[in-house]
């Protein structure tokens, strides 16, 4: 079997994967079933195999490369195809337990590949007719079409030998008829694998340091890579400010053409300020394609070095942008955020960075947000920029960005660094709802929560987070459960 005719595929990558069209997810794909029976029950194999091209063509789908062995029916095909299975690089593999096979035909394709495991338990209708059934006649064609049914049957089989063999895996259940919700489910998975696959392949930037004293933002960078993988790049600020220098007029006009069209300006923005924003997002354009970043981290004071001070309180219209463009940047040199924020994007519901700050008893609502670059694409309408003479707590003054996240279902979500290090997922599900808002340059919402306000905030609290957290469009805490599987990752849910 040549490796270049395993592949089916799939799409044009889309932009929140950040150039991960080089290294697409890679799914493989078998159904099983028992070699002694083809010639016994007419039309059976071939039956099967439109099963499992059933769920073969609802695996298509953009980012996604489908590695589909068929139906294994012998240990020595099983030998074979863990061999394929390896060649191919598969991220995840899904088995499709047509009708009742051997264990035996099935360990082997999973022992070498060593990926996540997903069991399909799907048969091809909620129930038999058993009227029509019984009234066949003809035993051997009877067990047959019984044979054709009963995908479940050796599942625990499997699932025997794979825990004696270590081997982990997870299970959806359920039937081949449109609209079952095991479909939502496999999609979930993929979904979840295709986001831990992009953070496999992310770039994440780091740029200054962190803010002096905000302990609870620290992280040992390189348990994130243990656990998400991917790449840390260091990047100087001077960097940054050498590339500044050499942005010529004309990139600068182009760039504030693209603020005119991406911000809604206040008026009382002055025309320098939007210069030197535009020759530093001019800049901060290059940096991220010259290092190929994914993600970036940042925070530096430029105390004492005008030119970096300059540089620094000048990025977020070009911070916001690129944050937009899938390539997500977190203020304050939140490491963690930064992962939470990509993770977010790479479900492709946005990711913003945030924080609580107050709590409005009288709405039931939790008001968060924070100063710095925001999701311009998950805003209510269009994201106004504005002057700020201070930036609180922080050196320099310049343009900053006022948003409220898209009223609807939201996500909330945090990586979270235990005591001895290992890290855990969590998340929240609510509702940005519409009400007033503090003007201040800030991004802010109003978000209700189904346990309540105070619930929500004090059992966020207990779980140990820093106080910064990315927020997405959508619920998403199925997927991210799921996300937390395929990296052996906790996951809590909040709400």
């Amino acid at each position: 079997m040549d490796d270049l005719d395993l592949f089916v595929a799939a799409r044009d990558v889309t932009a929140h994967t950040n150039g991960m069209e080089k290294h697409p997810l890679r799914v493989g794909l078998f159904g099983i079933g028992l070699e002694a029976y083809w010639p016994q029950f007419d039309g059976l194999k071939s039956r099967l195999e439109g099963y499992l091209g059933q769920v073969a063509r609802k695996f298509a789908r953009p980012g996604v490369e489908v590695c589909n062995l068929g139906l294994i029916d012998s240990p020595e095909k099983a030998m074979e195809a863990g061999h394929a299975f390896r060649r191919a690089d598969v991220d995840i593999i899904f088995l499709h337990v047509t009708t009742y096979a051997l264990s035996s035909t099935v360990l082997p394709v999973v022992q070498r590949a060593k990926v996540p495991v997903i069991i399909l338990n799907l048969q091809p209708v909620a129930a038999l007719d058993y009227k029509a059934f019984n009234k066949m006649g003809d035993r051997t064609k009877m067990t047959g079409e019984w044979l054709a049914h009963c995908g479940a049957c050796p599942v625990p089989e499997i699932a025997n030998a794979f825990n004696r063999a270590r081997i982990g895996f997870h299970q959806v259940t359920g039937t081949l008829q449109p609209g079952d919700p095991a479909w939502q489910e496999i999609d979930d998975w993929i979904e979840a694998a295709r986001v831990a696959n992009t953070m496999a392949h992310n770039r994440l930037g780091l740029m200054g340091h962190y803010y002096n004293g905000m302990l609870d933002i620290h992280t040992d960078t390189t348990r994130q890579i243990a656990y998400f993988g991917g790449h840390l790049q260091i990047v100087e600020v001077e960097e940054l400010a050498a590339l500044r220098r050499d942005v010529t007029a004309e990139e600068t006009a182009a760039k504030l053409a693209e603020f005119r069209q991406s911000f809604d300006i206040q008026p009382d923005c002055a025309p320098d300020e939007l210069e030197r924003a535009a020759r530093t997002s001019v800049a901060l354009d290059k940096l991220v394609a010259t290092k190929n970043l994914g993600s970036l981290a940042y925070y530096h004071m430029g105390t004492g070095n005008a030119e970096h001070e300059d540089v620094m309180s000048s990025v977020i219209l070009g911070t916001s942008l690129l944050t937009a463009r899938g390539i997500p940047v977190a203020g304050e040199y939140e490491v963690k955020n930064a992962q939470a924020m990509k993770i977010m994007d790479a479900f492709g519901a946005g990711g913003s960075f945030t924080e609580y700050y107050a709590m409005d008893f009288d709405d039931d609502v939790v008001l968060m947000g924070h100063d710095g670059p925001g999701h311009i694409k998950i805003a209510s309408g269009q994201t106004k920029v504005r002057p700020l003479e201070v930036y609180h707590g922080k050196v320099g003054k310049g343009l900053s960005v006022e948003m409220s996240v898209q009223h609807g279902p939201v996500t909330l979500l945090s990586v979270v660094e235990y005591a001895d290090g290992s890290l855990k997922l969590l998340v929240a599900e609510g509702q940005s709802v519409a009400g007033p808002i503090l003007e201040i340059g800030n991004t802010n919402s109003r978000y209700r929560f189904p346990i309540g306000a105070r619930a929500f905030v004090e059992r966020w609290n207990e779980q140990g987070p820093a106080h910064h957290c990315a927020v997405g469009v959508g619920h998403l805490a199925d997927r991210m459960a799921k996300l937390g599987a395929l990296l052996s990752m906790d996951v809590v849910r909040v709400c």
